[in-house]
């Protein structure tokens, strides 16, 4: 048997080579003009032109294979998480943009993640804030009462507790941010314009670190991803539907997405809100300074103009004035009428270094030194605001209540 087997190989060897060596004489024996270069030049071009078109087609099959691995990836992983994303409805009660009306309800809507088997849901503090009421609502259609419990609107994230758990619905897992990188693929679950479950996909664009001399450096994560006014609060997942940030705001000219959108790194949200005992101020106030200042005849040089606050919140429980007077100063509609804070547990609110007469309470220190310093009160614990009220100088006074 083996040596038929050589036999024949040797046999199949033997008749080609005549074959091949026939051939190919053929063409290079022949004289300049003859047919048989003409025929070989043909065959060599066309070798040529099929041999480029396999390339091209086994480059699209490739491309084909990748895409659709790719596809089922994500398919996968929305599946995976899609039922922990919530859309996150609030009401407020505030002064009517017509005088003709005292008050009006303002409803609010964002996105949010359920992260917790204890009912805690991550959402953008400008969502919640200064919300009277909240609640949530799940992809099968179940809404469920919500409370504030934490905000931080210099991370611009909040911090829900649902009333009751929904039964069969897994949280999402929170990730590890710093190990994401740029380039990599992520997507974004939300309800922009109210429309829940929508997914839309991108890739980390950038990274962007506020107060970065400080220990407490907040990180901001760049998106290509579609983001629309409801997305707010809502997660930005890596592809292995770890929440990898939520999402806070948008760079537009438009309104709408143009591929710049940012999200609080993941990790900046733990530290603010899990790694410490998280509150709730519920206050939206205004820096003022300077001329308006003057005007408004602070005992001192700077103080935080009230604008509204949450039902429910610490600025609520201490009594604090929100403001009833809708004005337009330097081209800002703010609220006159509300309880100017001058302190908090003694720490004076100061002229910010940006020194302008009318800036957000986020942009300056003040922030920071008030927040870390009721941030580390314990339950029990007196907090006192001093507030400036109608020309006099009071103290206001509660208990840390978690």
């Amino acid at each position: 048997m083996e040596s038929r087997a050589q036999n024949s190989h040797n046999s199949q060897q033997w008749s080609s080579k005549p074959l091949l060596s026939t051939i190919f004489s053929s063409f290079l024996n022949c004289p300049i003009g003859d047919p048989g270069l003409e025929q070989l030049l043909r065959f060599t071009a066309d070798m040529r032109t099929k041999t480029r078109l396999f390339f091209v087609l086994n480059l699209l099959a490739f491309s084909a294979i990748s895409i659709t691995t790719n596809a089922q990836e994500l398919r996968d992983a929305f599946r995976k998480v899609s039922q922990s994303v919530v859309v996150v409805r609030t009401k407020r009660v505030e002064v009517a943009p017509s005088a003709d009306e005292p008050m009006s309800i303002v409803d609010g809507l964002g996105s949010g993640v359920l992260i917790s088997n204890d009912g805690r849901v991550l959402t953008a503090a400008h969502v919640v804030q200064t919300a009277d009421v909240a609640s949530v609502e799940f992809a099968n259609g179940e809404q469920i009462v919500a409370r504030v419990i934490g905000s931080d609107v210099q991370t611009d994230v909040a911090l829900l507790q649902l009333k009751q758990m929904p039964k069969g619905i897994a949280p999402a897992p929170l990730g590890d941010s710093d190990k994401i990188e740029v380039g990599d693929q992520i997507f974004v679950i939300g309800a922009p314009y109210g429309i829940s479950q929508t997914l839309s996909v991108g890739h980390l664009s950038g990274r962007h670190r506020l107060n970065s001399d400080s220990a407490t450096s907040v990180e901001f994560l760049q998106t290509d991803a579609a983001i629309n006014t409801g997305n707010s609060g809502g997660p930005m997942f890596d592809m292995d539907g770890n929440v990898i940030g939520i999402v806070s705001s948008i760079m537009s000219h438009s309104g709408g997405s143009e591929g710049l959108a940012f999200a609080t790194a993941a990790n900046t949200a733990k530290r603010s809100l899990l790694d410490q005992k998280p509150f709730w101020s519920g206050i939206d106030g205004l820096v003022v300074t300077g001329s308006l200042a003057r005007a408004l005849n602070l005992p001192q040089a700077a103080g935080v103009l009230v604008q509204r606050i949450g039902d429910g919140s610490i600025g609520s429980r201490l009594g604090i004035n929100q403001g009833t007077l809708r004005v337009t100063i330097q081209g800002t509609d703010i609220l006159l009428g509300g309880d100017v804070i001058l302190s908090v547990n003694n720490i004076a609110i100061i002229d910010p270094r940006s020194a302008q007469s009318l800036g957000s309470l986020t942009s300056d220190e003040n922030y920071e030194r008030i927040y870390n310093t009721v941030a580390a009160l314990k339950p029990g614990d007196p907090l006192v605001v001093t507030v400036f009220r109608e020309g006099k100088v009071l103290k206001l006074t509660t208990t840390i209540e978690r």
